[in-house]
């Protein structure tokens, strides 16, 4: 009989993307003294990420791989960590057990949606439980407020409200996460290049100049999987290209090195707001 997988002590299988999350939340499962086993997805997670940690390199397309490892180790807890280029399906190669999830609907979903699928799977049919990489690691969770020492004047103010509500409007429809908008208007949307691909890509856009980069949890999301995540990155990206701020949903988004974070936007000149969605007005 496998271990219960609702013990808060039970080893960590963590299927790792990349980015400075995975690498996170090993470490913090260091100190806490809980075992991990990693599922390091080809082509995603770093390869430093799992140097000196008990891991297998598994393609996105290998869920029976993926599965069969984690029963090995004794990992039925599973959290998942990093960001994730999705494949073409003539890119994925999917094994059987992939290929009849695909089968049943799971490409015509949202990422949302999509992820909510996995996790039902996951649960129902494998036997494994989710947490969120909150749960492991609420350390990471925005606060509500303003953080560190650079505050909205009237217009920001205003370009946080309209990209916020621009956010959230996106999230509904299962398409993104985050919005660029100024008082007069939304001028960029997140697809599922994700929020840094579409930042750089405003590069040289004057329109950006003085706008808000707003991050906001999808209604009714998934939050075991794919919180509103931001980094130092998102702070350099956002300084590059003019941006007066940027806000979060409290309580429900991950800053990554908290402390790095706000020092890059204090030094950098950007407001930098957790708040409620129903909050987030001038």
């Amino acid at each position: 009989m496998p271990p219960n997988p609702h013990n808060p002590h039970a080893k960590i299988g963590l299927l790792a993307g990349g980015g400075d999350l995975p690498r996170l939340l090993i470490q913090a499962c260091a100190r806490a003294g809980r075992e991990v086993f990693v599922i390091a997805f080809k082509g995603q997670c770093d390869v430093a990420t799992v140097d000196g940690v008990d891991h297998a390199w598994v393609r996105l397309g290998a869920s029976g791989t993926a599965i069969e490892e984690l029963r090995a180790h004794g990992a039925f807890q599973l959290v998942m960590a990093g960001r994730i280029h999705k494949p073409k399906m003539s890119q994925l190669m999917p094994d059987a057990r992939t290929l009849k999830f695909l089968l049943g609907g799971a490409l015509n979903k949202g990422d949302d949606s999509l992820l909510k699928a996995i996790i039902q799977n996951l649960e129902a049919e494998e036997g494994f439980t989710f947490v969120g990489v909150h749960d492991v690691m609420p350390d990471l969770l925005a606060p509500e407020g303003v953080l560190g020492h650079v505050l909205p004047d009237e217009d920001g103010a205003k370009a946080m409200h309209v990209a916020v509500h621009a956010a959230l409007d996106l999230g509904a429809q299962d398409l993104g996460q985050a919005a660029v908008a100024g008082a007069g208007g939304v001028i960029a949307l997140e697809d599922r290049n994700g929020t840094d691909a579409m930042l750089t890509g405003l590069k040289g856009n004057a329109a950006a100049k003085g706008c808000v980069l707003a991050k906001m949890c999808k209604p009714g999301q998934e939050r075991r999987a794919d919180l509103p995540t931001i980094g130092v990155a998102t702070i350099e990206h956002g300084a590059a290209i003019g941006l007066k701020g940027v806000v979060v949903e409290a309580g429900a988004s991950l800053i990554v090195d908290r402390a790095a974070v706000i020092e890059a936007a204090d030094r950098l000149g950007l407001f930098l707001i957790g708040a409620k969605p129903f909050e987030a007005r001038p």
